[in-house]
């Protein structure tokens, strides 16, 4: 899980993404997932990425299951058809509001991609449609703020978005988070009313680049499934 790459923010430039890249193909994941916010706009000291150049290197990623993408609100501030077509175009597709039944060996889910909440039509009833009786159900969003209208029947849902506040203060906590739920949905596994979250801090920054005991992170998850 790759989210907030910010590609073009102070030292998350091309190179690094490659670098980055290199590393996540070391680590061998059976699946990759990549929740928006490509681009940057506006972060003091960044220099601009283009979205295909960074698609380009993306494209390099590695994993059985397949790499897929959903939108972040950056990428629909700078142009969405344009974001999405420069991934489609270099083999990664991009689930808005739509589902991929994938699987490798014994392992079989419905992926589900659900657009962003601020700016896509995050139409679930859509993104669900093709849901059969049955499948096992990961979604993976930008926004963590629509988990409370996720459906009980999804096992997991994946987030980005927020850079876990990109700073922590103790006995404080986290200054500003973009969400309509404050510190809520931040970071980390949120279990609430059976349903499971997991949001990445992600890797880039936006506005300032400042991160403050909120590291940069690639999350790797291991997903069992359930003995009832």
């Amino acid at each position: 899980m790759l989210a907030d790459l910010h590609v073009g923010a102070p030292y998350k430039g091309r190179k690094s993404l490659r670098e980055l890249v290199i590393a996540v193909n070391k680590s061998k994941p059976d699946l990759i997932l990549l929740p928006g916010d490509f681009v940057i706009q506006g972060v003091v000291g960044g220099s601009f990425v283009t979205p295909e150049d960074a698609a380009q290197i993306l494209k390099t990623l590695r994993a059985p299951m397949g790499v897929y993408a959903v939108l972040g609100n950056h990428d629909w501030w700078l142009d969405a058809a344009r974001v999405a077509s420069a991934f489609s175009q270099r083999g990664i597709p991009v689930l808005e509001d739509r589902s991929r039944l994938i699987a490798e060996g014994n392992c079989k889910l419905r992926l589900v991609g659900i657009s962003d909440f601020w700016e896509g039509p995050h139409d679930i009833a859509k993104a669900m449609s093709d849901v059969q009786e049955g499948e096992s159900v990961l979604a993976f969003t930008h926004n963590p703020d629509i988990f409370p209208l996720i459906p009980a029947r999804v096992a997991l849902t994946i987030a980005g978005h927020t850079h876990g506040g990109q700073v922590y203060l103790p006995l404080i906590g986290r200054p500003i988070v973009p969400s309509h739920y404050g510190e809520r949905f931040a970071i980390g596994h949120k279990v609430e009313e059976g349903k499971h979250l997991y949001v990445s801090p992600g890797v880039g920054t936006s506005i300032l680049p400042v991160r403050f005991l909120v590291p940069p992170e690639v999350t790797i998850l291991t997903v069992s499934k359930g003995v009832p």
